[in-house]
């Protein structure tokens, strides 16, 4: 499947991306079919030299089915070049992670202490091996 995604270049902590049109077997930063534009996230976003983009190369690749990651759909949003994506809702993810492992963790307690309360455990009782018939004779030649 055709992928519309960023492929980051630049150094350690100054990341820059080109737009890149991939395969989406292919690595992220890997081999490409063609680069159709350029984001750079350290720019301000009122500056036109953060995002460059090839339109019509981006509407052809589009037109051949392929399908944009959610960052790359919400830059071609901002730039009128398809329909601009719904935004996602996730009221967690404004939780603090220490927070969100404490509140986690008392659901998942909660029904297990339920579980055994309710169904005691009940052990079937063990049944013996089947001797072989050496071992079932020599108990017998004992009582004779």
């Amino acid at each position: 499947m055709l992928k519309l995604r960023l492929s980051r270049g630049g150094t350690k902590k100054r990341p820059v991306y080109k737009v890149v049109v991939a395969d989406s077997r292919f690595a992220r930063d890997g081999r490409f079919i063609e680069k159709v534009g350029f984001f750079n996230p350290l720019l301000p976003k009122d500056k036109k030299e953060r995002v460059g983009l090839e339109a019509e190369r981006i509407k052809y690749w589009l037109d051949q089915g392929a399908q944009p990651t959610t960052r790359v759909a919400r830059i071609l949003g901002e730039n009128e070049l398809m329909k601009m994506p719904a935004n996602g809702n996730n009221p967690i993810k404004a939780v603090p992670k220490k927070e969100r492992k404490k509140e986690e963790a008392p659901k998942e307690e909660a029904p297990k202490t339920e579980a055994a309360a309710e169904a005691p455990k009940e052990e079937a009782p063990k049944e013996e091996a089947p001797k072989t018939e050496a071992a079932a004779e020599a108990p017998k030649e004992e009582k004779k």
